[in-house]
């Protein structure tokens, strides 16, 4: 089976033990090669992961490959949430997260910026709406705000014009 194959396998049973145990996958890849081989999982769920869910997701999945055996080479199973700091990346991962914090850079220019911290306060299709936050970055000598003449503003971007998107994290 090729590495293609395989990964799609892993993937197809990765699935299946996710919608038996209640989670949502978000990604099930494998890195490296011979010993150093990483199944590496990803689930989520409505309220957050536990590391019980995780022993679930690793057990089930872990007699399913010993089972159909997609991976010849000794292999190290991994299985996690996406953390508090999360990728969106699809528009449901959006819709989940209305009202959340998330830093979003795009691919060009939307009212004269490419990078944006805000509140999603709306997602439809193809969009989102941000209310633009002001917040600082950076260490002393490199400190800038962020938001600048956006603070306070709604933005629609389109997703097609989102390159990285993720949760920010709140203190």
């Amino acid at each position: 089976m090729d590495k293609i194959s395989v990964k799609q396998k892993v993937f197809e049973l990765a699935s299946r033990v996710a919608e038996d145990e209640g989670f949502e996958l978000i990604s099930a890849d494998i890195l490296g090669a011979g010993k150093r081989t990483v199944v590496r999982v990803v689930i989520d769920k409505d309220g957050g992961v536990t590391v019980g869910d995780c022993e679930k997701m690793s057990r089930g999945l872990e007699a399913l490959l010993d089972v159909e055996d997609p991976i010849k080479e000794h292999y190290v199973l991994e299985v996690s949430s996406p953390g508090i700091d999360r990728p969106l990346l699809t528009q449901a991962d959006f819709e989940k997260n209305i009202e959340k914090l998330v830093r979003i850079t795009t691919t060009e220019k939307i009212d004269n910026q490419t990078f944006f911290i805000g509140r999603i306060i709306d997602v439809g299709e193809g969009w989102i709406r941000l209310k633009i936050s002001k917040k600082e970055t950076g260490g002393q000598k490199n400190r800038k705000i962020l938001g600048g003449k956006s603070e306070g503003k709604d933005i629609f971007i389109p997703m097609d014009k989102i390159s990285k998107a993720r949760l920010e994290i709140e203190l």
